[in-house]
C-alpha cells in the first residue's frame, strides 16, 4: 500500500485520512505547537499510521504518493522531497493575519504561495468555499467529514448548552465572543479545549470523554465573523453527528435550517431564549438535534471526504507530472 507523509498540525482533521486507501506517515516535533506529540485526548492514532519526525521524512527514501501540508513553512521544509504535495488551507487569510496578529500585506501572502504552487505542481484544497475564495486560488473544495456511527445516542441530560474550541482569546473578533457573552449572559455554557488562560478550562482527556461531553449536552454553539469563518467548524459537525440543535448568529454557510436543527440570530436577546427554551425543554432538544444529525450524514458524513480528498490526490498527482515535463 502506497503512503502519504502528512504534517501533523490539525488532528481531528488528519484522522479523516484513516481509510482513504493510503498508509500515513505523521510528522510530530514541529515547534510552535502546545505539544509536540501526536495529542490522543484529539484523536486515537489511525493503525495505519507512523509517527515521524522532519528529519526522517527528508531522509527518508519512501516515494510517497503525496505529501500533505497545511501552511506555506510545511511547503518549504519539505521542497526537497520530489513527490507530489498539497496545502490545505484550513484558514481565511484574513483570520489568519487577524489570530496572528501578523503585519504580512495579504495579497503578498496571496502571490508568494501562487508562485510557489505554479513553480513545484503544487496543489491546492480548501476545507471551504469561503477559505478557498480568500486565498483566490484554484482549490479543491473537500469540507470536513464525520462518522455519524462513531458518537452515541444524544442523552442531553445535562441542561447546559456546549462550545468546543482552543485559544478563544485568541480569536476573539473571529468567533465573535463579544456577541456570545451578551447572548449566553447568565446561560449555562460549558467551553471544552486548550485554553490555558481561563481558570477551571480543559481539553477533554480522551476523544471518548469529548462523546461523552457531546452525548450530555442540552444544545451546541458556534459563532463567527462571516468575513473570516465559517459558519460551522469540525467540532459542530462532531455535535451535529451527535444528535445536538446548534445556535449562533445568522451565517450565509451555516448548515442549519432555523427553528429545524438549531436556532440563528443576530439579535442576542433573542438567541439566549432560545437557549433557555432549549434547556427547559429536553424534548424539542432532542427532536431538532435528530434534525441536526441527518444534515451532518447527508451533507458532511466522512465518506464523502474520503472521495473528494482521493480525486485531490490524483489532481496533484497530475499537477506534479506536469512540472516534470517541462
Amino acid at each position: 500500500m502506497q503512503r502519504l507523509l502528512v504534517f501533523n498540525c490539525h488532528e481531528a482533521w488528519v484522522h479523516q485520512l484513516s481509510g482513504i486507501g493510503y498508509e500515513l506517515d505523521i510528522i510530530v516535533g514541529l515547534k510552535g505547537r502546545y505539544t509536540e506529540a501526536w495529542d490522543t485526548r484529539m484523536r486515537p492514532l489511525p493503525a495505519e499510521a507512523r509517527l515521524v519526525t522532519l528529519a526522517d521524512a527528508l531522509a527518508s527514501r519512501v516515494e510517497y504518493a503525496c505529501v500533505i501540508t497545511h501552511n506555506i513553512t510545511d511547503l518549504l521544509d519539505v521542497r526537497t522531497i520530489e513527490r507530489p504535495k498539497i496545502i490545505v488551507l484550513h484558514s481565511t487569510l484574513e483570520g489568519r493575519v487577524e489570530s496572528e496578529g501578523s503585519t504580512i500585506e495579504p495579497e503578498k501572502a496571496r502571490e508568494v504561495l501562487a508562485r510557489f504552487l505554479a513553480l513545484t505542481g503544487g496543489h491546492a484544497v480548501a476545507v471551504s468555499e469561503l477559505k478557498g475564495r480568500s486565498w483566490r486560488l484554484e482549490a479543491d473544495i473537500v469540507e470536513f467529514g464525520v462518522d455519524p456511527d462513531a458518537y452515541p445516542a444524544h442523552g442531553g441530560e445535562r441542561a447546559s448548552g456546549l462550545r468546543i474550541s482552543n485559544l478563544v482569546n485568541r480569536r476573539r473578533s473571529i468567533l465573535m465572543l463579544d456577541f456570545h457573552d451578551a447572548a449566553f449572559r447568565d446561560v449555562p455554557i460549558t467551553l471544552v479545549g486548550h485554553n490555558p488562560d481561563i481558570p477551571g478550562v480543559a481539553a477533554a482527556s480522551s476523544w471518548d470523554e469529548l462523546k461523552g461531553i457531546l452525548r450530555a449536552h442540552r444544545f451546541y454553539v458556534h459563532t463567527a465573523d462571516p468575513r473570516l469563518e465559517d459558519g460551522y467548524n469540525m467540532a459542530t459537525l462532531e455535535a451535529m453527528a451527535a444528535g445536538l440543535p446548534i445556535l449562533g448568529n445568522t451565517h450565509p454557510s451555516s448548515p442549519i435550517e432555523h427553528g429545524q436543527s438549531g436556532f440563528l440570530s443576530d439579535d442576542p436577546a433573542r438567541l439566549r431564549q432560545h437557549a433557555l427554551e432549549l434547556l427547559a425543554d429536553a424534548e424539542l432538544a432532542s427532536q431538532m438535534g435528530a434534525c441536526a444529525r441527518r444534515t451532518a450524514i447527508e451533507r458532511f458524513h466522512v465518506r464523502l471526504f474520503r472521495e473528494g480528498f482521493a480525486r485531490s490526490i490524483e489532481r496533484a498527482q497530475s499537477a506534479w507530472m506536469e512540472t516534470r515535463r517541462r
